[in-house]
């Protein structure tokens, strides 16, 4: 689950990260508004109008400016709210901004030189550990950083059992060319935000920039946070952020029907039990010459009423030419996952388009194929998997 940049910042400040302040608006009168409370808590002068979209590279897009003055935070928030923002790491079509974050300036000069890093805490999975990473090189995209210039990127591994030790905070802050107040700063700012890592059941945290201001602090000026779904139940109060509207609708949909589905690109539709079977599957439809159009697992219950709501789902991509359903029945017998599809089928008439093909594995796996070949509809049985690939090649060619 990912969540909005204001949104990631609460977390951070709760946990004693400095944060750049700011404050949610949704229109240009509220950004006007957001911008003199600022001014008056933080005495700045100056506001950065940030769109809060789920997708990186936002000032790329024109979804981050500076205000310079109150009639600006009214235009340039004007121009943001609305605009559907296009960066590369969205669609053609883009996002539509409903909200901006107007937040303080933190770039002003000073004492000594403003500098950006970047750090992320994630989940080392070659190693079972957390990790963060970290540059000098902040503010840029670190996939081009890894590229060019790969000896800039550190890393600190983290022992789960023992946590954060203060000798690895006061490495990174080391490897990041830092002395004096802005180290000790630094080596805060690392355990504060490791803390927040851990205590939110966080899967991703990604700071860039990390800024060291003119007054050597250590302030988190962006943020990206994606939360572990699995242990949403621990944190009501986090789940209660998610934001529908930034992602797919179709997937929304089949979250609340109970149903495990992701959108792909593809031609050909999956239903499947398993998320290994449903791997294999897709697969399978590649071999076959066509290209999955989702992952769907209907888990271990494939009733009429399920199958009914699994097809429709699927069936709202027009880009869908066939259906591959893969059944394994083991917790549940073939039979019914049989019947429970004829069910289905008859129950959506016309609003069935498209050729479905059958391959159901397991318990009464005969008396399944026997219900569906006898049902009178369009709908094919397989029994092995190269008959299923071979049928939907058939049907898609």
């Amino acid at each position: 689950m990912n969540l909005h940049e204001y949104q990631g910042k609460e977390i951070l400040a709760s946990y004693g990260v400095t944060i750049q302040r700011g404050k949610v608006a949704t229109t240009a009168a509220e950004a006007v508004a957001a911008a003199k409370e600022l001014t008056e808590e933080t005495g700045t002068g100056w506001h950065v109008i940030k769109a809060q979209v789920h997708a990186g590279g936002r000032g790329k897009g024109g979804g981050v400016k500076l205000a310079k003055n109150l009639e600006q935070v009214e235009e340039i928030a004007g121009q943001i709210i609305g605009m559907d923002l296009v960066t590369p790491q969205t669609s053609a079509e883009g996002k539509r901004v409903h909200q901006v974050l107007v937040a303080e300036d933190v770039y002003e000069p000073g004492e000594v030189e403003v500098e950006e890093f970047y750090m992320s805490v994630l989940l080392d999975r070659a190693q079972g550990k957390n990790m963060i990473m970290y540059s000098t090189e902040g503010g840029m995209d670190i996939e081009t950083v890894a590229e060019e210039t790969p000896h800039l990127i550190f890393t600190e591994t983290i022992d789960a059992s023992h946590g954060l030790q203060g000798f690895q905070a006061r490495r990174i802050a080391f490897n990041l060319g830092l002395s004096g107040k802005a180290f000790k700063e630094m080596t805060k700012f690392v355990a504060a935000l490791y803390n927040a890592y851990v205590g939110s059941d966080s899967a991703l945290f990604e700071i860039n920039p990390v800024l060291k201001a003119s007054d050597n602090r250590i302030i988190a000026v962006d943020c990206k946070i994606t939360l572990d779904e699995n242990a949403l139940f621990r944190h009501k109060d986090l789940a209660a952020m998610r934001d529908t509207r930034e992602e797919n609708p179709t997937e929304v949909e089949a979250k609340a029907v109970g149903l495990n589905y992701v959108d792909l690109d593809g031609n050909v539709g999956c239903m499947v039990n398993g998320a290994g079977l449903a791997m294999a599957t897709m697969d399978l439809i590649k071999q076959a010459g066509g290209e999955p159009a989702n992952f769907l697992d209907v888990g271990g219950t494939a009733d009429a009423k399920r199958v009914e709501e699994a097809f429709r789902i699927i069936l709202k991509d027009d880009k869908v030419e066939a259906i591959l359903v893969n059944i394994f029945g083991g917790i549940v017998r073939c039979d019914r996952v049989a019947q429970g599809i004829v069910d289905a089928y008859k129950n959506m008439g016309d609003a069935i388009n498209v050729p479905i093909i059958v391959r159901l594995q397991g318990t009464n796996a005969e008396i399944a194929k026997e219900l569906i070949d006898n049902s009178g509809l369009d709908v094919q049985s397989a029994v092995e998997f190269q008959e299923a690939a071979d049928k939907v090649q058939a049907v898609i060619a």
